[in-house]
């Protein structure tokens, strides 16, 4: 990693710091945030009111210099002007010239620089105000009485937006909203327009119930919130009398980090740029298989779009690729129902921490259930050559987990994984050996029959 990586990089962690020095047991929401941040998606923070939710959103965000944020408590009289902006009835008067109009004219714009010399400074202004009156109706035959949404503070000119109690708006501002999160645009009176918004966060003290027909069109929004958190009150007594000492002090929301929006940006293609290996799409693949079948849903799309949560992850930790511990943030991605969030932690702690000791273990597991069942067969004398044919089945499976090893073997990375795969040919080898001396067949070692094929 560069020395100007480390440096951008520092400053992510100093700032994620100050925040968790600001807030107690609330690490894993602010990581979230960093993560939500350097990739561009959206967060969702559930909990109960009084749980720092909004203070450690705020308080993050608050150290984003340059940024223009927005943010809003939403209630079921929010309307769309509240968070898009409003049309400016100044620009539908016949003749009227829109304010950015005027503002993106570099003609008018240069004569408005010298009137103000002019006046500043005393001089005769001549016929300048003429000449603008001219230019400004020439502009408005050309632009006028095109409606015009000022946008100013709202949405649509927010780099970072906060959306407090998201449920609670009403069905009029749903699909803006959606559009927002999704495609970061928002139309109005026909016009298309961008939104350079990083991240949307979003926070709720409850999830809607999907199964009311009522807030069932809520489902579309909670799954545009990519990344959720779940927040609880602060459990060790210490880390609650220390935040209570801080505020009666006065030090709490004191701000000793921060970094600049343009190192934000920096810090994004930075991120991008971290390499996936081959061997952690296939991890990754093999999480999701796992988790469908413990009948947790996890669409494609969400499958396809989780190497940037990867990539973040790994760029903090100071790796300079994707290593398979990075795939544990996908414990705040893989879930939609609270419920869901021990099972997907657990399946991504047992794949992760030690993904080749997992891939061992299957193999080993498989081999055994294969002399398991050899050793059924074998046993059965109710038919002829049972023993010999129950043998030439195991060896076509055994040589099949010989390949699979031998593959595991090619991706092992360090002595202890190197270790692992070896202890699993000498148990491969154990057990085809066990089977040839049980029906008194010459053994032959796994690469020769592996050859012989």
């Amino acid at each position: 990693m560069s020395n100007n990586q480390n440096s951008l990089r520092d400053q992510m962690l100093a700032v994620i710091a100050d925040v968790n020095a600001q807030v107690a047991e609330r690490e894993e929401l602010v990581e979230m945030i960093a993560i939500a941040l350097l990739t561009g998606k959206n967060l969702f923070i559930l909990g109960a009111p009084g749980q720092a939710k909004s203070y450690a959103i705020n308080a993050f965000r608050s150290r984003i210099t340059g940024a223009r944020q927005f943010e809003r408590l939403l209630s079921k009289q929010t309307d769309e002007e509240q968070l898009f902006g409003r049309v400016d009835l100044s620009s539908l008067i016949p003749g009227s010239v829109p304010k950015d109009v005027l503002e993106n004219n570099p003609c008018y714009q240069e004569m408005r620089g010298w009137l103000e010399t002019y006046l500043s400074s005393g001089q005769d202004v001549g016929d300048l105000p003429e000449k603008m009156e001219r230019q400004r109706k020439a502009l408005g035959e050309l632009y006028g009485c095109e409606p015009q949404v000022n946008t100013a503070g709202k949405i649509p000119e927010a780099d970072i937006c906060f959306l407090d109690e998201i449920f609670k708006c009403n069905d009029g501002v749903l699909n803006s909203l959606l559009t927002a999160l999704n495609e970061r645009k928002y139309t109005n009176e026909g016009r298309t327009y961008p939104i350079p918004t990083i991240s949307f966060f979003a926070a709720s003290n409850e999830i809607p119930n999907f199964s009311d027909p009522q807030e069932k069109i809520l489902e579309a929004l909670y799954d545009r919130l990519e990344l959720k958190v779940v927040t609880a009150n602060i459990e060790d007594r210490d880390k609650r009398l220390a935040v209570l000492r801080d505020k009666q002090a006065g030090r709490a929301g004191q701000i000793t980090a921060s970094i600049t929006l343009d190192a934000l940006e920096q810090m994004q293609k930075e991120v991008a740029d971290i390499p996936v290996p081959d061997a952690i799409n296939e991890l990754a693949d093999d999480i999701l298989c796992q988790l469908r079948r413990n009948e947790i849903t996890v669409s494609d799309r969400k499958y396809l779009n989780y190497y940037p949560i990867a990539q973040a992850k790994a760029w903090l930790s100071g790796h300079t690729q994707v290593e398979p511990q990075d795939l544990l943030a996908l414990k705040n991605y893989l879930w939609q129902k609270p419920g869901e969030r021990a099972m997907v932690e657990s399946e991504l702690n047992r794949m992760c921490i030690n993904p080749m000791q997992d891939k061992v273990n299957n193999i080993r597991g498989m081999a055994v259930e294969a002399k398991e069942e050899f050793d059924a067969a074998r046993a059965d004398q109710s038919k002829s050559n049972a023993g010999s044919k129950a043998l030439i089945k195991l060896r076509g499976e055994l040589v099949r987990l010989y390949g699979d090893q031998q593959k595991l073997a090619g991706e092992a990375q360090s002595n202890s994984e190197r270790q692992m795969t070896n202890g699993l040919l000498t148990d491969l080898e154990s057990i085809s050996r066990q089977a040839h001396e049980a029906v008194n067949f010459t053994y032959t070692p796994l690469d020769q029959l592996a050859a012989l094929q």
